[in-house]
């Protein structure tokens, strides 16, 4: 009877769920820091801003929809004039994703514009579209530009927060200079106006600004700066040089951010939602990823896409980003780069500029 009764009672003991150890406590993780963030650091995108690409509905039936936030001025405006051109011209209704290269790009467009296994005629481009030299992959003189709330940024004369943000939002292990460490404490300008090197292996300065993560290089002529690949950012296909594409082929990173294509193609936007059903299409086996004939069944359709902002009004989506010239979003980045919640061990001291991602959120309500 004993033995039966402990058996009885290990069973039991197997049968009941062990109890979740409870949770350290500790710093804020990055998305708790967000949560937190007053509303006053969220900025609206604006309608005309976001493009809502319908594709057909997966194999079990069900819908999927697509958001992609356009790039803002003065970034890539000739390639966001076409996109929206393309889109309100219904240019892309009817059109198809024909490439998908693993941990690489998903690319979308005319199955017969610029497709190695093409077989009809491509459609006709609507008139209107402009043509856009090399030289706009890059955008003059940011630094003069002030932020979506009035704000000026990277200017030291007008006071060191904005340069304190900066740091903190680029890939870390940078060491502050100790004249800038004394501006940053007292709010003056440091004697220098050189800037301390804050770049990586792609660009001589990486940060987050506009919203945006961005590459630069201080000092040349213009201080030019441009959008630089990570996994989301939507770019426009190309074929060789001179040629700079028109909008009609979109792609957007699916895998580890192929930063060698900064500056050397077109970046567009971002995808805000929807990632999940770009990133999970069948992978073709032609060429650079392209669907082969024989796997023309695995294209998937993309059914309509349109400015948000000629949606009914009930219909259109409503999203903010997280000010990256706030002070939330400093803290939001100082935590991504060294993660001090309960989980973590060690602090990894630093973050590759793709990995402080600029979180965005979708607000109930019409526009």
């Amino acid at each position: 009877m004993r033995t039966a009764l402990l058996a009885a009672a290990a069973a039991l003991a197997l049968a009941l769920p062990l109890a979740a150890q409870e949770e350290p406590k500790g710093a804020p993780a990055p998305s708790e820091i967000v949560a937190a963030a007053p509303k006053a650091d969220w900025v609206a995108i604006p309608a005309e801003d976001l493009l809502v690409m319908t594709l057909a509905p997966d194999a079990e039936g069900k819908s999927r929809q697509v958001v992609i936030q356009l790039m803002p001025a003065p970034f890539s405006q000739g390639w966001v004039h076409n996109i929206r051109l393309f889109a309100r011209s219904g240019w892309y209704d009817g059109i198809s994703v024909n490439r998908v290269q693993d941990n690489y790009v998903t690319q979308w467009g005319d199955p017969n514009y610029d497709n190695p296994e093409a077989t009809g005629k491509p459609k006709p481009l609507p008139e209107g579209l402009k043509v856009m030299g090399e030289a706009e992959y890059v955008a003059p003189d940011i630094l003069a530009i002030s932020d979506a709330r009035g704000r000026p940024r990277f200017n030291y004369a007008l006071g060191a927060t904005v340069m304190r943000n900066a740091m903190i939002a680029t890939n870390s292990g940078v060491s502050v200079p100790r004249e800038l460490q004394e501006a940053l404490k007292s709010g003056k300008p440091p004697a220098t106006e050189e800037p301390p090197r804050m770049g990586d292996a792609y660009a001589d300065f990486v940060t987050l600004a506009l919203g945006w993560p961005l590459g630069g290089t201080m000092g040349e002529e213009g201080n030019p700066f441009w959008p630089v690949h990570c996994y989301g950012m939507v770019g426009v296909g190309r074929n060789y040089s001179p040629d700079t594409g028109s909008g009609a082929e979109l792609y957007t990173v699916i895998g580890h951010a192929p930063r060698h294509l900064d500056r050397n193609i077109a970046l567009v936007g971002r995808v805000i939602e929807g990632m999940q059903h770009l990133s999970s299409l069948p992978r073709g086996s032609g060429a650079l990823g392209f669907y082969t004939d024989e796997e023309a069944d695995k294209r998937t359709a993309i059914t309509s896409v349109r400015v948000a902002n000629d949606l009914p009004t009930s219909e259109q989506p409503r999203f903010e980003y997280l000010s990256t010239e706030s002070d939330t979003f400093a803290t939001y980045a100082e935590a991504v780069a060294n993660r001090r919640d309960p989980f973590f061990i060690v602090p990894a001291g630093g973050a590759d500029i793709c990995n402080i991602r600029v979180p965005v959120r979708r607000v109930a309500g019409a526009q």
